[in-house]
C-alpha cells in the first residue's frame, strides 16, 4: 500500500517540519529553544550572526512556527516525547 509505514502513525505539522531539519539545523533550533540570542549561537558555533539567521529562518518555514517562543515549545515538546530521550531530572 502506497505510503504505508507498518502502522506508525507519521507526524504532521511543525513536528514533521522537526523531521526534516538537517543536522545543523536541529542544533540551531535546540539552542534557540535554550533561549540563546543569535549571536550567542553565533559565537558558540564559530557563525556568522547573518549565517544564524539563515539558518532560523529556515526552521521557521520548515516547521512552520512563527517565532522563536513558538520553536522552543516545538522542541521542548519534541524532546520530551522523543523515544530514547531521558526523563528530565
Amino acid at each position: 500500500m502506497l505510503g504505508d509505514t507498518d502502522g506508525a502513525a507519521e507526524p504532521s505539522g511543525p513536528a514533521a517540519g522537526l523531521a526534516q531539519l538537517t543536522s545543523r539545523e536541529r542544533e540551531i533550533a535546540e539552542l534557540v529553544a535554550e533561549g540563546l540570542t543569535n549571536q550567542a549561537v553565533a559565537s558558540r558555533l564559530c557563525l556568522s550572526p547573518r549565517t544564524v539567521e539563515s539558518h532560523i529562518a529556515r526552521v521557521y518555514r520548515k516547521t512552520g512556527v512563527p517565532s522563536r517562543a513558538a520553536l522552543a515549545t516545538l522542541v521542548a515538546r519534541h524532546t520530551a516525547t522523543a523515544p530514547g530521550t531521558p526523563p528530565p531530572s
